[in-house]
């Protein structure tokens, strides 16, 4: 394991203090700064909420203030002196209702709550039972998330829209005993792990590329590594070249910054059942190279290296979580720019494999410095093999903005992290990767494969590219974050910037294995 020089990168995680149960007795006496109730349309007929507050809950229903459609909150000042404001949030109807509902319902109501400076708060719900408390453990640990750290302390405070919101204030979270007490705080942790380790993905997709690039990023996974009881290598492009991953070198040979391919590992001590490896896209700035993106997409692909973000905060899951699964995150780390050491349009390549690839254009780097990780993730014989990136503005097209795009072979993977996916609130949606026409279109007159071939179809495209660098036999998925991995504004779960989609749905995928 290399010895981290001192990083340039610090994660700015916000983690609440905690989750509080209270008996069940103790709730009408509680005093705090707020109440939070969470109620169906159908709920708002009998108001059976808390004696204590359901007076005013009623009250909100008669005046049509709130009416429990989905999305509606409302807030009610109290003047009782023991509990500052009642927040009433709406589930919509109960025939409508999914887990993802609950889970951004209760994040947004929470988001608002700490942004309106109350430092505690008592949650009453009706949704109680084990997928209930992880997603309480999750939205109390995503609720405050933002990423403020360049901004000034006076910026802060006097921001008060969900794009640049005033300081958090929420520390305390408290709820009504539900089932055995010890068991519902082992799920409610689980759940803030989740969570945890998306917020450390968001953490370092955000930052920009004038502070993350590829050495950077190398260096802040060693110190990570040894914080968290991880092994780490890192290949420079000294060992890169003996290793022959000529793909990942070529994307980077146009930058100053020299590329890095890092390998973290998780194992059991007691051994492993299941050997787990995830690849991720570590773009750290993508301008597109000599075929150079027009400057309005060229904005926000400091996000390019989301897939290799992701991995590492699973791999801060999988620490945490210990299952008994052997797991390992391999990030190809490169910046693609332009310059008179670029890779070139018609310039051929050769990947770790042996296969070489023609460029037919520079901007579909992501698909080149994957080939060679997988590559590596084959060699290391694994029982599952799942990638992670920003791959193609073809999948957003054909998904939009809050579905990803999932393709794999294998019929039980596929169910498998969709069904990972349904529990986390991540939206997966599977897209062909047998298509013989598209296959036609990779190969080069030249060389064994080329690395594009036009505008249509390009996820499955895509996709295809990387099954030639899979070792045949191993189950993979690639998942294409594209189109999800980036909000202008707060919806759910997501605030504004870097979403990390997919590491809450690796991570439930890991620990059911």
């Amino acid at each position: 394991m290399k010895r981290a020089k001192k990083t340039k990168v610090e994660t700015d995680v916000k983690v609440e203090e905690g989750v509080q149960i209270l008996p069940a007795d103790s709730v009408e006496r509680w005093r705090g700064d707020a109440v939070l109730v969470l109620m169906h349309e159908e709920d708002c007929r009998e108001c059976t909420v808390a004696d204590r507050w359901s007076p005013y809950v009623r009250t909100l229903v008669r005046r049509k203030d709130f009416d429990g459609k989905k999305d509606s909150l409302t807030k009610a000042p109290l003047f009782d002196g023991d509990v500052g404001n009642l927040y009433v949030a709406g589930l919509g109807r109960l025939e409508d209702f999914t887990p993802a509902r609950l889970r951004d319902a209760l994040t947004v109501a929470l988001r608002r709550v700490g942004r309106e400076r109350n430092g505690s708060v008592l949650i009453l719900s009706e949704k109680t039972g084990p997928e209930a408390d992880v997603i309480l453990g999750e939205a109390v640990e995503l609720c405050g998330y933002a990423f403020d750290k360049y901004m000034s302390k006076k910026d802060r405070d006097e921001k008060d829209d969900d794009e640049k919101a005033p300081a958090f204030s929420l520390r305390e979270v408290c709820v009504p005993e539900s089932g055995l007490t010890k068991e519902a705080k082992s799920r409610i942790e689980v759940g803030r792990i989740f969570a945890s380790a998306q917020k450390t993905a968001r953490d370092l997709a955000n930052e920009p590329g004038n502070v993350i690039n590829p050495v950077v990023l190398a260096e802040y996974a060693v110190s990570f590594a040894e914080k968290h009881g991880l092994s780490c290598e890192v290949w420079d492009e000294k060992r890169l070249e003996s290793e022959r991953m000529g793909a990942l070198l070529a994307v980077g040979q146009g930058s100053k910054t020299p590329p890095r391919l890092i390998h973290l590992t998780c194992a059991p001590r007691g051994g492993a059942k299941k050997k787990v490896v995830f690849v991720g896209k570590g773009i750290t700035f993508d301008s597109g190279g000599l075929d150079l993106k027009p400057a309005d997409f060229m904005k926000t692909m400091k996000g390019d290296k989301t897939g290799a973000c992701n991995v590492i905060g699973v791999m801060q899951g999988v620490a945490a979580l210990a299952p008994d699964v052997e797991v390992h995150g391999i990030l190809a780390v490169a910046e693609n720019m332009p310059s008179g050491t670029a890779l070139r349009p018609d310039d051929i390549i050769r990947a770790r494999n042996g296969k070489t690839i023609e460029i037919d254009n520079t901007d579909a780097e992501g698909r080149l410095v994957l080939a060679d990780a997988l590559c590596l993730a084959s060699e290391l014989e694994p029982d599952v093999i799942i990638d992670m990136a920003t791959l193609t503005g073809a999948c957003a097209v054909a998904l939009g903005s809050w579905t990803a795009g999932l393709f794999t072979m294998d019929d039980a993977l596929c169910d498998a992290l969709c069904a990972a996916g349904r529990r986390r609130g991540e939206r997966f949606w599977r897209l062909p990767l047998d298509d013989e026409k598209i296959g036609e279109t990779l190969k080069s007159k030249f060389a064994d494969l080329v690395n594009g071939a036009g505008r249509y179809g390009g996820a499955t495209f895509a996709a295809m590219f990387l099954s030639e660098f899979v070792e045949k036999g191993i189950p993979w998925a690639h998942l294409d974050i594209a189109g999800v991995d980036f909000y202008k504004e707060a919806w759910g779960v997501c605030s504004a910037g870097a979403s990390a989609w997919g590491v809450r749905t690796c991570l439930d995928f890991v620990s059911n294995l």
